[in-house]
């Protein structure tokens, strides 16, 4: 069954969701949630079909495009944007969704889109809409909650390959903010207050490690996760932007392009229900 990661990844993001229904009272009602998923593969399957049509007309080669991203990644775009991306109507979320999956097909180079599609819908509905709003602390600070999405999440990295991203990342933001507490001379219990966030580990563990649309090498990703940490940092406390995470991987996605000319490294596919690599 978790030969394919997208699997692995589509059940997890399920049972968060689940979780955060259940045990955090959230008020996002199921039909939302059915809508979200809706429009993601529906949006999937139009794109799709568009693809094939420009392909055949133009005959345009495959390194020149997208490949044909199927309806599980589109499913793990609608989860992501129901667990994190909040709304007062309808149309926001239907917005949120078409733009993420659309942002593959259209913003891509050589094959490989650089945005996170879930990214991309979270900030499009921020900045194009008036009532779209991320809550990071949705989760709270329970403790059950860090060590289960942080072995559920380990569980994919291992399959995916991209734990250094995350572990990065982690170390990169909790460093910065162990400055800043011993600055500010604040406790311990404060400091493990900040970083025992569900949305933080949500984002470093599966938004982050997206293998599709991260730089391809190691040492790029390891460059890349540090800037991202930096930048949230930045973002957080010296602009009080509470949707740090979220601006900052949109800001520094472009650089993967940049990254991949630098170092270079096969890239990652998915065929045939597993991960393949493939030369660029």
């Amino acid at each position: 069954m978790f030969k394919d990661a997208r699997n692995a990844q589509i059940l997890f993001l399920s049972i968060f969701l689940g979780l955060g229904v259940m045990t955090r009272d959230w008020t996002i009602k199921p039909e939302l949630i059915i809508t979200v998923i809706f429009t993601c593969l529906l949006t999937q399957g139009i794109m799709m079909r568009l693809q094939q049509l420009n392909s055949q007309s133009r005959l345009i080669s495959n390194l020149d495009q997208p490949s044909l991203y199927s309806w599980k990644s589109a499913l793990i775009t609608a989860l992501g944007l129901c667990l994190l991306l909040r709304a007062n109507s309808y149309t926001t979320m239907i917005l949120a969704g078409v733009l993420a999956i659309a942002s593959k097909f259209i913003l891509h180079h050589r094959g490989k889109h650089f945005f996170n599609p879930a990214n991309f819908g979270i900030i499009a509905a921020l900045t194009l809409t008036s009532d779209a709003w991320v809550s990071p602390g949705q989760w709270g600070t329970e403790s059950w909650y860090f060590l289960f999405f942080l072995g559920l999440g380990g569980m994919i990295l291992k399959q995916v390959g991209r734990w250094e991203t995350s572990a990065t990342f982690l170390t990169t933001y909790a460093g910065l903010e162990a400055v800043r507490s011993l600055y500010l001379g604040w406790s311990f219990d404060v400091y493990t207050h900040q970083l025992m966030s569900g949305s933080l580990l949500l984002f470093a563990l599966f938004m982050l490690t997206d293998p599709r649309s991260i730089p391809n090498a190691s040492q790029s990703r390891i460059v890349w996760a540090v800037m991202i940490a930096s930048l949230t940092f930045i973002l957080q406390h010296l602009f009080f932007l509470s949707t740090a995470l979220f601006w900052a991987l949109f800001i520094l996605s472009p650089l993967t392009l940049i990254f991949d000319e630098i170092w270079s490294a096969p890239r990652f596919i998915w065929l045939n229900t597993r991960l393949t690599r493939s030369s660029v």
